[in-house]
């Protein structure tokens, strides 16, 4: 199992997630991002406005997307 933060995976705060996979990490970093949307959290919504940004290109979101991959994948596993 590894560890990365909202921040790490491009949100706004240092709440942590933990998951043994790269796509289940994006999946709890979704989630959290959906929540953090319906309470208004304007921090996040920041972060989510640079996401949208991003999404407009489909090369500078897989490169992003492959880039936190490789971070993922070149964590150390939690203790």
């Amino acid at each position: 199992m590894k560890t990365m933060t909202c921040k790490q995976l491009g949100g706004a705060c240092e709440k942590e997630f933990h998951a043994n996979t790269f796509e289940e990490m994006a999946m709890l970093s979704k989630q959290h991002a959906m929540e953090m949307f319906q309470k208004g959290d304007e921090p996040h919504l920041k972060a989510m406005n640079e996401m949208q940004k991003l999404m407009q290109s489909p090369n500078d979101m897989k490169a992003w997307m492959d880039n936190k991959r490789t971070e993922f994948n070149s964590m150390p596993g939690d203790v």
